[in-house]
């Protein structure tokens, strides 16, 4: 793991909403994910999982510190240079599937390298649903497609450009425990055959325990890391950090 590539690096983030009382939603994170890992970002409500998630896939800007992708940093201030910046190196797989629905699962999956002026690779495609269990909705709408099967398609629609991360922001929680099941499966393949880079926001064990890595938040801040992660050891300690969560909460 050590000799590949880095694919993301967060140098001292750290976001603030408000202006008279600013609540710092991020403090001080600092963060290397190397080419080729799943990483779960996991912590109690509040512990600043999606602002992470946010600041380092160009959906909001920092209010200090770095973000690169790829080895490239990220722009600041320029909408259309972030937004172009995304295209190219960012990958996104979200909650809602964001599908077009009067657009086939085909052309929803080509349609990210059409935004972005690339050529439409459609043989690179078929490979690609084929792999995801996926060829026979090739030309279906998404509203004849299971949640599982339109999760699985955001998944390839988000993989065909081989960014240099792919984000997911609770992948499974609007899934069945099968159809949740076989995303997070899709997930680990993207890894271990695509070698993608992948970093998933969740709430559960049992799909943050699919990563390599765990990396736990509280406060706004990394406050630990787990490699080789089991559901058990990962409850165990979002238990813990949820207590610490507690007691502040009541001494406050």
């Amino acid at each position: 793991m050590t000799g590949r590539a880095e694919a993301l690096r967060l140098v001292s983030v750290s976001k603030r909403y408000g202006e008279a009382n600013p609540v710092e939603a991020l403090r001080n994170i600092s963060l290397v994910l190397r080419s080729g890992s799943f990483t779960s970002v996991m912590g109690p409500s509040g512990s600043g999982k999606s602002t992470l998630l946010q600041c380092a896939a160009g959906l909001d800007e920092p209010s200090e510190g770095r973000v690169y992708v790829g080895g490239v940093e990220l722009p600041r201030g320029n909408e259309n240079a972030v937004t172009e910046f995304r295209r190219e190196h960012i990958g996104f797989v979200f909650q809602q599937y964001n599908l077009i629905p009067y657009l086939t699962v085909t052309q929803n999956v080509l349609l990210p390298l059409m935004f972005a002026g690339r050529k439409t690779d459609r043989s690179a495609c078929a490979d690609l649903l084929d792999r995801l269990g996926l060829t026979e909705t090739a030309d279906r709408l998404p509203q004849e497609l299971s949640g599982g099967q339109q999760q699985r398609v955001a998944i390839a629609r988000a993989l065909l450009a081989r960014p240099a991360v792919l984000f997911a922001d609770e992948p499974t929680g609007a899934l069945d425990t099968t159809s949740g099941r076989r995303v997070l499966l899709m997930l680990r393949q993207a890894v271990d055959t695509f070698e993608q880079t992948v970093v998933m926001v969740t709430h559960d064990p049992v799909a943050a325990a699919c990563a390599d890595t765990v990396v736990f938040l509280a406060d706004g801040a990394i406050v630990d890391t787990m490699t080789r992660p089991t559901a058990e050891t990962i409850a165990a300690r979002m238990t813990h950090l949820g207590d610490a969560a507690a007691r502040t909460g009541a001494r406050a």
